[in-house]
C-alpha cells in the first residue's frame, strides 16, 4: 500500500491481545513494521536473538516504566521518554514493566503476522483446553507466576526463565486432544484411558513446533518426568531431565493439589507442601522442593 496517510489514535492494521499485553500494527512497507505496544504491570517479556540475518528493534517509552535486564550486564530501569535498541543480540534481553507501560516499536523485519498467527492460534487451542476442564481454569497462569518465583530465585539465566514462564504457561495444551469425559472423570482412571492422558505432553510439544514457541517443546514433552524415572512419556531420570522440567513439575504439583478437582477437594498449602516433600529425592528434585519451601516460607508465594 503506498501513498500519504493519517490515522487518530484508536485506528491501527490488524491488533493481537493477550491479557498480559497487546500489540498494533500501525504501519508498514519496505520490510519494516511500526506498532504500538501495551502492557500491563509486572508482565515479563524477551526480545530474542535473530537467526535469519540482521534486525534492528527499537523501543520508544510512551509511558510507563520497565527494567531491561541482560545476563552478564547491570540491570537497566527506563520510564516515560526513554528508549532502547537491539541490534542482532546475541543472548535475550528480559524485559520486566514495574507499571502500565506502552511502547512504540518500530522492527526492520516484517514479525507482527508471523506473532498475530502463532499467538492467536495457541490463545485458541488454550481457551479451549480451560473451557473443557473449568476446574483447572486459570492453571496455567498460577503455574507461570510459582514457577517465576522458583526460577527467580535459583537465578537462572534469561534464556532458561524464559523457556521456563512459556514452558510453564503452556504445558498442558496438549490437553485439548483428551476426550472431555477423560479429562472431567471423577473417579480413577482405567489403564487406557490414562494413556490418553499420557499423551498430552507429546501432543503440546508438537503443537508448538514450527511456531515462535519451538524452543519450550521439549519443556512441555518432559513436565512429568520424574527422577527416579516412573514419569511420563519418556521414563527420563535425574539430570536427563531439563531444569526447567523439573521445575514445572513441582508447581504444576503443587497447583493440582491446591486447586478443586472433580474427584476432591483442594488442599490446604500445608498439607500440598508436606506431599511434595515426601517424594522429594524420588518422583520431584530435592534441592528444588527445598528451595520451594524457602520460598513459601519467605512469603514469596
Amino acid at each position: 500500500m503506498f501513498g500519504f496517510f493519517a490515522k487518530s489514535s484508536d485506528k491501527y492494521i490488524e491488533k493481537v491481545a493477550q491479557k498480559s499485553a497487546s500489540l498494533s500494527l500501525i504501519a508498514h512497507g519496505d520490510g519494516i513494521e511500526i506498532l504500538i505496544q501495551e502492557i500491563k504491570e509486572n508482565t515479563i517479556s524477551f526480545i530474542e536473538p535473530f537467526n535469519n540475518g540482521e534486525l534492528l528493534e527499537f523501543f520508544f517509552i510512551l509511558k510507563g516504566k520497565l527494567i531491561c535486564s541482560q545476563e552478564g550486564k547491570n540491570d537497566i530501569i527506563l520510564k516515560s521518554g526513554d528508549y532502547f535498541y537491539a541490534h542482532n543480540i546475541t543472548s535475550p534481553v528480559e524485559i520486566k514493566t514495574l507499571e502500565p507501560t506502552t511502547l512504540l516499536y518500530v522492527t526492520s523485519k516484517p514479525i507482527f503476522k508471523y506473532l498475530s498467527k502463532d499467538i492467536s492460534e495457541l490463545k485458541k487451542i488454550m481457551h479451549r483446553v480451560e473451557e473443557k476442564d473449568a476446574y483447572t481454569h486459570g492453571h496455567g497462569k498460577r503455574v507461570r507466576d510459582l514457577a517465576y518465583v522458583l526460577g527467580n530465585k535459583l537465578g537462572l539465566s534469561k534464556g532458561k526463565m524464559e523457556r521456563l514462564l512459556m514452558g510453564a504457561l503452556f504445558h498442558d495444551i496438549g490437553k485439548i486432544n483428551i476426550p472431555d469425559e477423560i479429562l472431567k472423570k471423577p473417579g480413577k482412571l482405567t489403564p487406557e484411558e490414562f494413556e490418553y492422558i499420557k499423551r498430552h505432553p507429546i501432543d503440546g510439544a508438537e503443537m508448538v513446533k514450527g511456531t515462535f514457541l519451538e524452543g519450550i517443546s521439549e519443556v512441555i514433552r518432559q513436565h512429568h518426568e520424574r527422577i527416579d524415572g516412573s514419569g511420563y512419556p519418556d521414563g527420563l531420570k535425574g539430570d536427563e531431565i531439563l531444569i526447567e522440567a523439573k521445575i514445572i513439575a513441582i508447581v504444576d504439583s503443587f497447583d493440582a493439589m491446591t486447586s478443586k478437582r472433580p474427584y476432591r477437594d483442594a488442599l490446604g498449602w500445608e498439607k500440598a507442601l508436606e506431599e511434595l516433600k515426601s517424594l522429594a529425592g524420588i518422583k520431584y528434585d530435592a534441592e528444588l522442593v527445598k528451595i520451594f519451601e524457602n520460598c513459601i516460607e519467605e512469603g514469596l508465594i
